[in-house]
Formats: C-alpha cells, structure tokens, sequence
C-alpha cells in the first residue's frame, strides 16, 4: 500500500505495553500520575515565573519556554496511552499516526534547542557576566526562543513527509506506546535507506551538534566557576548549573540511545527501547519541575506567594 494512498481505515496497533491485565491497570495509574504531576508541575513554574516580577529575567524566561515545551511534549503521547490502555484498544489510524510523529519530533527538538539556549545563557553570565544584560537583552531573547520555536517544525516535516511516502502492508504492529521513527520504519515494506540516512544526518544535527555546544559551554563555565574567590559564589554558580547538567544528561542520554545507537529486534532490545522512550518523553518532563526548583531559593519563593494567592500579572523584564 503506498504511502499516498494510505485510508482512515489503515490503522497501526501499538504495542508497547505488557498484554497483562493486572499490569495493564497499575500502567494506566502510573502513567495518569505522571502525567498529571507533568502537566500541574511545568505549569506551576510557568505561572510562577509569570507572575513573579523578581523572576523576568532571560534564565527564567527560558525556562518557561522550556516548561511550556514540555507540556506539549508529553501530551503528544501520553493521552493516546492512557487511552488506549484504559480502552484495551492498541490502535490509532494513520492521519492519527503521522500527525502525533509530527508532534512528538516537533516539540522534541524544542526541548533540544532550548536546552542549548539555557546553556548560552549560563554561559554568558558566568564567562562574561559585564556584558550579560547587553548580550542577553529582551530582543535576542525573544529572537532566540522564537527560533526554538519555528526551527523544529522543519525537520519534523522532513520526516513526517519521508515516512508518509513509505508503503505498510499486513504487518502494522508498532513495538511501542507511540508512534515514532524507528519503529514505523521496522513495519514498513519500502526501501527506508533513506529514511535511515536522513534520521542520521539530522540526527547528528539537532542532537549531537546542541549536545556538543552544551558540553563546550560547560566546559568553560566549570573552568570560570573554579576561578571564583568565593566559597558561596562558587556554591551557587555550582547548584544553578548543576540542575540544568542533570536534565541535559538524563534528556541527552536517553535521546541518542533511542536515536543514533543501532539496536536489534530481540525482544530485550525493544524493551531496552520502549524504557529509553518513556525516560525522555515522560520521566524528563516530569522531573524537570522538581529539578529546577527544589535546589531554587527563587523558584521556591516565587512558588511559595503563587499558592497563597500572592501574585501580580505582569510579564515585563
């Protein structure tokens, strides 16, 4: 069946989850806890940060974008998981299909590029903090986010558009909760040799140039932190930097594992699979709130006055 040719009557089954029914029903708690916490948590920062005037800075600004980012991101998955597991249904159609790849490899991509900003931003207020408020002002912000926004979209389109030319004949079963790159690549019946050679290429583009960049800022503010006289400066430098390390490692880890290392089709590797996908589309995004406000004296205060009602709209810097 061609790719242009493909119905609303083709569907895809995904099976990414246990056939048990015990397991079935602790799974959909699981993934409807996380994804509640997900959702209220990144909100919460957003909310925080937009209502705390203390908070309108680039850094923060970022990490709302970031938050926001993350809310889409999981919500492109999980909501059809927890559907489908609560329905005992493990379909989703075609158009159904193509359009949450879309999604999914959009906002993915944002989380990479924001991720990289935050690191710029780091950056340039630890290495040159003189020229911060000159480098980091409210337009280059407003232009770097913006960027972060838009670019995904085109190589999100690029795939989408390469798989939607790939042909599906009777074996339709997706070895995950989600439609994604590589699975739906093992079920076509086209030459993917393409598919593959692009999802190298822009792989290597939108993850592994941000991840090198975010490991060469590091670099050098780790070498500018250690020059710090001060105890408690470094201190603080340290606690700021190390929260956005830890969600770079687990994200990054997790994401090149998925994408840029080969794997068979065993079944211990498509388990080793189906766990790398949900760190980085479900435990990332849940944990990023807790990361990046628990070790936050300002994220903490800022959340401490939005839950007693204490909060003023106003997003100017």
């Amino acid at each position: 069946m061609a790719g242009g040719n493909q119905t609303s009557i083709f569907e895809f089954l995904l099976w990414g989850f246990s056939e048990r029914p015990e397991q079935q029903r602790i799974l959909f708690l699981l993934f409807l806890w996380m994804y509640v916490v997900t959702v209220a948590g990144n909100l919460l920062i957003v909310l925080a940060i937009g209502t705390n005037t203390c908070l309108h800075t680039p850094m923060y600004f970022f990490l709302a974008s970031l938050s926001c980012a993350d809310i889409l991101f999981t919500s492109t998955t999980v909501p059809k998981a927890l559907v489908n597991i609560q329905t005992q249904s493990r379909s989703i159609s075609y158009a159904g299909c193509l359009t949450q790849l879309y999604f999914f490899l959009n906002f993915g991509i944002m989380d990479i590029f924001l991720l990289v900003t935050m690191a710029y931003d780091r950056y340039v207020a630890i290495c040159h903090p003189l020229h911060y408020t000159m480098v980091m002002s409210r337009q280059r912000c407003t232009l770097l986010v913006s960027a972060c926004w838009a670019l995904p979209s085109l190589a999100a389109m690029t795939h989408t558009f390469l798989i939607f030319r790939l042909s599906f004949c009777s074996k339709k079963i997706i070895p995950d909760f989600f439609c994604d790159l590589g699975p739906l690549m093992k079920v076509s019946c086209s030459d993917t040799q393409v598919n593959e050679l692009v999802v190298l290429v822009l792989g290597g583009a939108v993850i592994l140039i941000p991840f090198v960049l975010i490991l060469v800022s590091y670099i050098h503010i780790i070498s500018a932190i250690l020059r710090i006289p001060s105890a408690q400066g470094r201190r603080k430098s340290f606690s700021t930097c190390g929260s956005h390390l830890a969600v770079v490692a687990l994200f990054f880890g997790t994401v090149i594992k998925a994408y840029l290392c080969p794997s068979s089709s065993s079944s211990n590797s498509v388990e080793e699979d189906t766990a790398a996908a949900v760190m980085y589309t479900v435990v990332t995004p849940l944990l990023n709130p807790f990361i990046y406000s628990l070790r936050n004296k300002d994220m903490k205060g800022a959340l401490v006055r939005l839950c007693k009602g204490e909060v003023s709209l106003s997003w100017g810097q």
